[in-house]
């Protein structure tokens, strides 16, 4: 049943990995937990199941312009989908609620506070509800990166809704935040699946900030014609990035809290709909829910908050599974304000000693000698998934000078061992220097074989060493207790003497254009010359039909179904529907355009 309904309904012949094992559990009335990439294919894995199931399915979701564009997409694929939310007038609503009540709606999406309001939960126990699904799951999560208040309070409806499985999608949470989310939501008690955090399609490179603006032109020039977004830590940034842009010669738009609403939704609207060309400047106001496949890349011109938080935003890019870039420029500056937010944020000190450990992480990233790809899976406790670089990141292709560091390496490790890999950086720092503190005596620490061994390493280096140690998935730092650290098996083979270690020294003062210029150019190059003529054409027809149905222009076919009829051209109906994509409702509505394209350009 499943795979019929993949194909017949969403036009795809194969699950992507992962996805069969989530909808067989939600079939089976577990409650399930899923965290997938982003571009993996995470609505399919509770869609499906409330197509199979029958009766009405809740999902809630963060957004108003999510929740749009999710039941837009349905609809044109023919599932009765709707969504009751605060952007329609009363009477709007109470016509879908009558469709709902009637039985029409098979998805129902709705925001947490409008979903948790005492009126709509008694009108919801009416209902014959088959399952509930929580997309961006980790907002309930005070260990997460993004926690809402409003969201926390899902967990009231496991207890509302006793009989029904739910099922929670999240494309960022590490282990504690994963564990955080299973006791709210299940008690513990549901399944969960990793599916993986590596996308390796994205591009990953980082630079010291120099000239921020010579360093952005840089990789736009490489990218012409792409869309993308570029994050700036302020508003006045935002804006003041945006007509720097604009003056350059680039399709920009601005976008963040402080503007007019109506300003701020059309040039969302405006960056959602245009098929290429058009880069959106934004604080982090902007970014969750975008669904817009072919973002070719996501540029930081500060350092985010944490590592959670730049795999989020990272992740808006290439969706569609095509080469995209990911690039950071940061500087001592974005340390300083980081830690200036985190101590702002909050008079909770377990928070702001949380939130602190992930800056590190994420410095640690930053810094790392290894590939940035496996520092970044390592943070995520997959160090495994990359052994010997990715060959797709600012480090493997243009390797940094490094250090001969495996004596450093083994006297911290030791100290760490030495102390039962209980205590954070600053205590072991503290041993490895002699330090005379109230903290090492009360411990007797000073008695240790490792104690006073590193007296002739300053402080500094041997922070450098330490974070890199981290990133490179040699240590593990405890981020949700007190930040304390443990050895991974690739620490204890430099303990063993079968592992060296080396790593850059401090990467201030380095050359910002770093990796920069070795970044990839985007680039596809599977269609001849003739496939791409068509594929011209197909795109056109395709923004006609997007601008008649006013939806985004991939809703209405992917690019790389695009790029599938370009290759296949198909001439008749039977032909197009073996098409990437293409369900009964599409052939439907859109196939005979489609196959008019090619035809015309056929007979030509």
């Amino acid at each position: 049943m499943p795979r019929k309904i993949l194909k017949d309904i969403f036009g795809y012949k194969e699950f992507r990995s992962g996805q069969l094992e989530i909808i067989r559990a939600v079939l089976d009335n577990t409650h399930t937990l899923a965290v997938m990439p982003t571009g993996s294919g995470k609505s399919i894995c509770y869609q499906i199941p409330a197509l199979i199931k029958g009766g009405l399915t809740i999902v809630v979701s963060p957004l108003v312009a999510l929740m749009e564009d999710q039941v837009a997409g349905l609809k044109l694929i023919g599932v009765e989908a709707e969504t009751i939310n605060s952007s329609k007038d009363r009477n709007e609503n109470v016509a879908i609620w009558s469709r709902v009540v009637s039985g029409k709606v098979r998805l129902l999406y709705i925001s947490p506070e409008r979903l948790l309001a005492e009126r709509m939960i008694k009108a919801l126990e009416k209902q014959p509800i088959s399952l509930i699904a929580i997309d961006e799951a980790h907002l309930i999560s005070r260990w997460g990166p993004s926690f809402r208040p409003e969201y926390e309070a899902l967990t009231r409806i496991r207890e509302t809704f006793l009989n029904v499985p739910i099922v929670a999608l999240t494309a960022t949470a590490d282990k504690s935040t994963q564990d955080d989310i299973s006791k709210k939501l299940f008690g513990g008690q549901g399944s969960v699946f990793v599916s993986g955090f590596d996308r390796p399609n994205i591009h990953l490179g980082v630079a010291m900030r120099v000239d921020a603006k010579k360093q952005l032109l840089s990789i736009l020039n490489e990218n012409l014609g792409n869309s993308g977004i570029i994050y700036c830590l302020s508003r006045a940034k935002t804006e003041e990035m945006a007509s720097f842009l604009s003056k350059n010669g680039y399709k920009s738009l601005a976008y963040h809290a402080g503007m007019a609403p109506e300003i701020r939704m059309r040039n969302q609207e405006t960056f959602m709909r245009e098929s290429a060309g058009i880069i959106m400047v934004a604080t982090i106001a902007f970014g969750m829910g975008i669904d817009k496949p072919d973002v070719r890349f996501v540029i930081h011109m500060n350092m985010p908050g944490n590592i959670e938080t730049y795999y989020q935003e990272i992740g808006r890019a290439g969706r569609d599974g095509k080469p995209a870039i990911a690039h950071m420029i940061y500087g001592l500056d974005d340390l300083r304000m980081r830690r200036l937010f985190i101590e702002q944020d909050s008079s909770d000190l377990t928070h702001k000693r949380r939130e602190h450990k992930r800056l590190d992480a994420l410095i640690s990233y930053c810094e790392s000698a290894e590939c940035r790809r496996s520092a970044l899976l390592s943070y995520f406790n997959e160090q495994q998934t990359i052994k010997i670089g990715c060959d797709n990141c600012d480090i493997c292709n243009s390797p940094p000078v490094v250090i001969e560091g495996t004596k450093f390496a083994k006297k911290m490790l030791s100290a760490i061992l030495d102390t039962g890999e209980l205590f954070g950086q600053a205590h072991i720092i503290d041993i490895l220097r002699g330090a005379n503190t109230k903290k090492i005596r009360s411990f007797k620490h000073d008695r240790i074989n490792s104690y006073g061994t590193g007296v002739d390493i300053d402080k500094n280096t041997w922070r450098t060493i330490l974070r890199q140690l981290v990133a490179g998935g040699y240590l593990k730092l405890d981020v949700a207790g007190h930040g304390g650290l443990s050895i991974y098996p690739k620490g204890q083979e430099i303990l063993d003497g079968v592992r060296t270690f080396n790593y850059r020294g401090s990467v201030f003062g380095f050359d910002g254009n770093a990796g920069v210029k070795k970044e990839k150019r985007i680039t596809s190059d599977s269609l001849n010359g003739q496939q791409n003529e068509l594929l011209e054409g197909l795109k056109e027809k395709r923004t006609e039909l997007a601008r008649k149905y006013r939806v985004p222009a991939y809703m209405i076919f992917s690019d790389r179904s695009l790029e599938d009829i370009a290759c296949q051209q198909p001439t008749d109906e039977n032909a197009f529907s073996q098409i990437h994509g293409v369900g009964a409702v599409k052939l439907r509505d859109f196939g005979s355009d489609f196959i008019k394209v090619v035809n015309n350009f056929v007979c030509e």
